[in-house]
């Protein structure tokens, strides 16, 4: 078992020891600020008896702290050699539970009966958390997720309607999930330091947390492809035969909206009407 979250120098000796060297493909950034691997606990609101997913685990840092508040941990690692010692470090505690493999392929690291309630807190990596994300909001919700990553991409996640960065996944994340807070977290407390800054993102799931259909799914992609352009003309143009498409842009003014609107000015609930 590790004593307490890595420093940088102990991130340093223990990256030397494992003679692995950080790989960018797989956005191996290591956090190595032990008040930040503390803040994703206390934001987690993790306890004794919660079940945890984590995604990327790495060197096991966040995954000692999750396991030291008395909950269970399913964790999924793409790397053979962090996985290796994953197991090494942490394989003896009957709470840990590792899947190595890809996470878009195991999203929630394969946690039985998630229904039954789950937290996610977790470094994702940055180049997945797009389509991770949209594979969390069509399975099994959360009930909360302290995620970290890189700023920009947290805003555009929970942007709001309106703005140039409402999307098709806003729309999921919107019905899902409520946004509690973002915490900055600078370069200098990654090893190696990333190009860009990162953030804690708090989520919370809703008491009437939703899904979008697959139908409103595919025309709200489709017509995002076209976000300058006005509902009306381009759901005539891309859904011409498809008289449920044609019937939800009727039924906009339910909203207070017309066919004139562009997508980003549609409300979560209005896309919720398509199914």
């Amino acid at each position: 078992m590790t004593e307490g979250p890595l420093t940088l120098a102990a991130t340093r000796e223990l990256l030397a020891r494992l003679g692995h060297d950080p790989r960018r493909w797989l956005g191996q950034n290591f956090l190595v600020d032990p008040n930040i691997v503390r803040k994703s606990v206390e934001l987690g609101q993790v306890a004794a008896g919660d079940r945890v997913v984590e995604i990327g685990p790495g060197l096991g840092t966040l995954t000692g702290a999750l396991l030291a508040t008395g909950a269970s941990v399913w964790a999924v690692e793409k790397d053979t050699s962090l996985a290796a010692h994953l197991r090494r470090t942490h394989g003896d505690n009957p709470a840990f539970h590792l899947t190595e493999g890809d996470a878009m392929e195991a999203p929630l690291a394969g946690i039985p009966d998630p229904g039954a309630g789950f937290k996610v807190v977790a470094n994702l990596p940055y180049a997945i958390s797009s389509p991770w994300m949209e594979s969390v909001c069509l399975g099994p919700h959360p009930d909360r997720l302290v995620l970290m990553l890189q700023r920009e991409a947290a805003e555009r996640l929970t942007a709001e309607v309106g703005t140039g960065h409402w999307s098709a996944l806003t729309i999921q994340v919107d019905l899902a999930f409520e946004r509690v807070g973002i915490h900055p977290v600078p370069p200098r407390c990654f090893h190696p330091a990333p190009k860009v800054d990162s953030c804690l993102l708090v989520l919370q799931r809703r008491a009437d947390a939703a899904r979008l259909s697959p139908k409103a799914r595919q025309v709200a992609r489709a017509l995002f492809t076209q976000r300058r352009k006005q509902v009306g003309s381009s759901a005539r143009k891309l859904f011409p035969d498809d008289p449920r498409v044609a019937e939800w842009v009727s039924h906009l003014a339910r909203h207070g909206l017309g066919s004139h609107v562009r997508p980003e000015a549609i409300p979560s609930a209005a896309w919720r009407d398509l199914s």
